[in-house]
């Protein structure tokens, strides 16, 4: 079990046992909270910040050669939680994901997530929309995550319907939702069940 999170059983059968002939694309949703300084454990002496933990895990190579896709990443600007980064990555199959884990070359990379991540959720969510759109130059995003009703059903923007929680702290969420918004815009409270934040995109690359 990781330090920074709690994996749900339930949902990691559903990802595994998923019919082949019903299979198809998933994006994994990450809200990420790293470490001021990395924690590798041992006697490293190495100073490393925990996101630059991260981004020595990032295992772009591994993706691609399961044809997954880093669709989105964001760095926080704003947040009903504390959170310092966002990244959505298509996988083409549920099943595809589950495999990745027990790849080598996959876990080889996991010591600087688990040196570097202070706690995270990671959501399988699918499109109940049309994708999103990249943001223009000067605005942000903002990203809605929450359990139960939409809180803001009128807000225009576009939605993903969440089908598990692979790794989080317990709570369950329902929807998601990505709408661009004016730099300026000051991010809307948030409560135990309705996360809001204001990202600032690096990647974004839905289509």
């Amino acid at each position: 079990m990781p330090r920074y999170g709690r994996i749900d059983p339930d949902y990691a059968l559903r990802l595994a046992e998923t019919d082949p002939e019903s299979d198809g694309p998933v994006y994994m949703l990450n809200l990420m909270k790293y470490r001021e300084v990395a924690d590798y454990g041992g006697d490293s002496d190495e100073a490393v910040s925990g996101r630059d933990a991260d981004d020595r895990y990032a295992p772009v190579d591994v993706l691609r050669s399961i044809g997954a896709q880093v669709c989105f990443t964001a760095d926080v600007v704003g947040a009903s939680e504390d959170w310092d980064r966002v990244a959505v990555v298509r996988y083409p199959t549920r099943r595809s994901f589950i495999g990745m884990q027990s790849r080598p070359d996959f876990q080889e990379k996991h010591v600087h997530k688990e040196a570097g991540m202070d706690h995270t959720i990671v959501v399988g969510t699918v499109p109940d929309s049309d994708l999103p759109v990249s943001a223009a130059a000067d605005c942000l995003v903002l990203l809605e995550l929450w359990d139960g009703p939409d809180p803001h059903e009128a807000r225009v923007g576009a939605r993903f319907a969440v089908e598990g929680t692979i790794l989080g702290d317990g709570r369950r969420w329902s929807g998601a939702r990505y709408t661009g918004v004016e730099a300026s815009m000051a991010c809307p409270a948030g409560s135990e069940r309705h996360q809001a934040l204001l990202l600032r995109p690096v990647i974004e690359r839905w289509s």
